[in-house]
């Protein structure tokens, strides 16, 4: 129950809920974690109010009168220091709301009871109550029996050598941790840990784990490693002043990069792959006529030979057989399309299809051998991926993930149990370690990292280091351009309501992923929608009346979850939709029925429409494939893309699948899904990207498509979405402020001894500390 007394002012330590707050060191005490956390000034001082009146409503009035006097604080710095408070209280297993309740346009209030606690005395241990020993008389002779009985014999026996075998017990595992700590390395002492061992001094930044091997203004993409980890082929600018990429090589130290081989001008040479024996590497060259050709030159940049041709294709990915003597492909589209994995045997030139189960909707790409050549594993549909594998003989595929993630690039590691891969997470890419027999994934502790490669070897990593700041941007149809709500976060997916005043996007500009709303007429009402953590593969939907917002999110135990928000009113409901996993939900043309992208059971992609007036749920119908859809008004249709192919498609709004029309062949592209939107009296706007120009806007109307045009031609936009006026005149568009990518190495951690793992855990804790 909730305890309605006033504190004493002379309190100091305070137990809420289940933690305890130290008042006069700002220091909250949360179960389970290993240290305090520590609130700021202000959100100490939000703290102070509620605890007068726990369980009682505290209007903002009253909060801004008593934390911040004689200012005039905006909305938001009272949002932030309440988000730092639920912040500070969370265990890791409670909602946002477990401890502070927000009360639509009125105030906060404290759920939870309040204790004061008695201060702890030096020479006292916690709140414990000491136990006395009582006094002991002397006994009276007579009163002691002359000689023990049987059954305590044996049992003092016994206890003997209980206490024997624990003795020894004891003794065997201190020698094991003894010759544990023997096997580790010795670290040497250096001045830096000199100075800091006593604690008294501050020297420094910690040191990265890793190390950028370049530093300049573009971008280096996609590393492979040499065998031995001693060099790094990747893709970075051609030197040659005829414009496009080229491959580089250098050392995994800090020697000047070299160039492999001069691509003919307009020519873009990419996705570089080392061979097993370290002699050659296998790259594309994309022609500026649409051709394609998969080349094969020596590490030192002669001998160059082609292994096949690629016209007409995209998302093209390959990589060595562990003969070296072949090529392994994934699908392919265009002049030479095939559906599933299959092997290139180079002094042949014949091709040989993997026999394995794929269905016609699916993509798979990236696919590698494992270590010891048993298995193959790749990433099936990448724009809603997983990772699968397959015997390398061919035989049924089994799915190692379940996250229908956006997948940037995947390697094994040396030991062949285990993967690392990259995934967008939030705003940012990051790197993730799979164990492939138990299916358990560990963050691998690399901000803003994706493209992983591994040396042959298994002891080095390369990655991507991408590190983009984006802003939201309004493009008018004249060519000018404004930037909305700067920050120093990284913001995307900015939805237009249709009234052409409010805005919802995303952004970690609080500090934490969030959904933002603002009323574009009245900039300081701009605020984090609380109570929600939005998915970033899907844009939010707006509803006709301009009052709701359909998002997709992750509930506290990661699974995706539907919700329906009331952005002015800060009015969010959790909605019943009967799938298995969420992908997208959009408004159709009757307010009593919904369209939700999902996927099902068995991992395929579907568009539904639901009748949402009948508990559960009724499905009216659906199509299948799809990767992203939008409900154009004027028109009554829904426009999509689909997982297998490139291009636009329409149905109407029931969707019958009579109705479906193909709206462009090639646009968007399969890798950019997500960037076009629905733009005024049924056009159509999609964002690509040239060699020329960063950002380049097509418009398609009335089924022609418009010559193409420069947008920006220093800024890339954001891949997840963007959004149009009701005109079409505007755009609202994410666009990177600073952008680049350089290619990180470092040495991969050592594998802990198979034997003892509880002591091996136990010394890699001493020896890194406490995070």
């Amino acid at each position: 129950m909730i305890s309605s007394e006033t504190q004493p002012s002379e309190a100091d330590r305070i137990r809420i809920g289940e933690c305890i707050v130290t008042l006069s060191s700002r220091e909250v005490e949360v179960a389970g974690a290993r240290r305090p956390r520590r609130l700021t000034p202000k959100a100490l001082g939000v703290l102070r109010v509620l605890l007068r009146q726990p369980g009682r409503v505290v209007t903002r009035e009253e909060l801004f009168a008593e934390v911040w006097p004689d200012t005039l604080p905006t909305n938001d710095v009272l949002t932030q220091a309440v988000t730092q408070l639920r912040k500070a209280f969370s265990s890791g297993h409670d909602n946002s709301q477990a401890y502070i309740e927000t009360i639509a346009k009125t105030g906060y209030r404290l759920l939870v009871p309040v204790q004061v606690l008695a201060d702890v005395a030096p020479d006292r241990v916690d709140d414990a109550v000491p136990v006395v020993a009582p006094a002991v008389d002397a006994p009276d002779a007579a009163a002691l029996p002359r000689a023990q009985s049987p059954a305590r014999r044996r049992w003092r026996y016994w206890r003997r050598r209980l206490l024997l075998a624990l003795g020894v017990a004891m003794l065997l595992a201190l020698l094991v941790m003894a010759a544990l700590l023997a096997r580790r390395p010795t670290l040497s002492s250096s001045p830096v840990d000199a100075a800091v061992e006593d604690g008294t001094r501050v020297i420094g930044s910690p040191e990265r784990p890793y190390r950028l091997i370049t530093a300049t203004a573009g971008f280096e993409t996609y590393p492979t490693l040499s065998p031995d980890g001693s060099q790094v082929a990747y893709e970075g600018a051609n030197e040659d002043g005829k414009g496009g990429n080229a491959i580089k090589v250098q050392t995994s130290g800090n020697a000047p990069a070299r160039q492999l081989l001069a691509p003919p001008e307009g020519a873009n040479d990419r996705f570089p792959a080392w061979s097993p024996d370290g002699r050659e590497i296998a790259f594309a060259r994309f022609g500026a006529d649409g051709s394609c050709q998969v080349l094969i030159a020596s590490a030192t940049g002669g001998a160059l030979r082609q292994a096949t041709r690629c016209d007409g294709t995209e998302l093209l990915s390959f990589d060595w057989t562990p003969d070296g003597r072949g090529l392994v492909f994934g699908s392919m589209v265009g002049r030479y399309a095939h559906r599933g994995i299959r092997v290139l045997d180079l002094p042949t030139g014949q091709w040989r299809a993997l026999d394995y189960a794929v269905d016609e909707d699916d993509f798979d790409y990236a696919p590698r051998y494992s270590p010891d050549g048993r298995w193959l594993v790749f990433v099936r549909n990448p724009q809603l991926g997983d990772l699968w594998r397959v015997p390398a003989a061919g035989g049924t595929p089994e799915q190692l993930t379940n996250e229908a993630a956006e997948l940037r690039g995947w390697a094994w590691l040396g030991d062949g149990r285990s993967i690392v891969f990259g995934r967008r997470v939030d705003s940012e890419a990051r790197l993730y370690y799979l164990d492939v027999a138990r299916r358990t994934l560990r963050d691998a502790g690399l901000d803003d990292a994706q493209w992983p490669a591994v040396s042959r070897r298994g002891d080095m990593l390369a990655f991507v280091h991408r590190r983009a700041q984006f802003g939201i941007f309004r493009m008018s149809s004249s060519g000018s351009s404004e930037r909305l709500f700067a920050s120093s976060g990284r913001d995307g997916q900015p939805m237009l309501a249709p009234d052409g005043h409010q805005l919802v996007f995303s952004s970690d500009r609080s500090g934490s992923f969030a959904l933002w709303w603002a009323d574009m007429r009245r900039p300081d009402s701009l605020r984090p929608i609380e109570g929600l953590r939005p998915e970033a593969r899907q844009a939010p939907d707006w509803s006709q009346d301009s009052r709701q917002v359909l998002v997709v999110g992750r509930d506290r135990h990661g699974k995706a979850v539907l919700y329906e928000i009331a952005p002015r009113d800060e009015r969010l409901q959790l909605l019943p939709v009967p799938v298995e996993q969420p992908l997208q939900a959009l408004y159709g043309a009757d307010p009593g029925q919904l369209l939700i992208l999902e996927r099902d059971a068995d991992q395929h992609t579907r568009l539904s429409l639901f009748d949402r007036t009948r508990q559960p749920w009724r499905r009216l119908a659906s199509v299948d494939g799809v990767s992203q859809a939008r409900f154009d008004r004027s028109s009554g249709r829904v426009v999509y893309t689909r997982l297998a192919a490139s291009g636009l498609w329409s149905i109407d709004a029931a969707l019958d699948a009579a109705s479906v029309q193909q709206i462009s062949q090639d646009q968007p592209s399969r890798w950019r899904y997500r960037v076009w939107t629905v733009a005024g009296q049924g056009g159509l706007d999609y964002l690509g990207t040239t060699n020329a120009c960063a950002t380049t806007l097509l418009r398609m109307r009335d089924g022609r498509e418009e010559p193409e045009r420069c947008l920006d031609a220093l800024r890339l936009s954001g891949g997840n979405g963007l959004s149009a006026s009701a005109d079409g005149n505007d755009l609202y568009v994410s666009l990177a402020v600073s952008d680049g990518a350089d290619i990180g190495v470092m040495r991969l951690p050592k594998q802990s001894p198979a034997l003892f793992p509880a002591f091996s855990k136990l010394l890699m804790f001493k020896k890194k500390g406490p995070s």
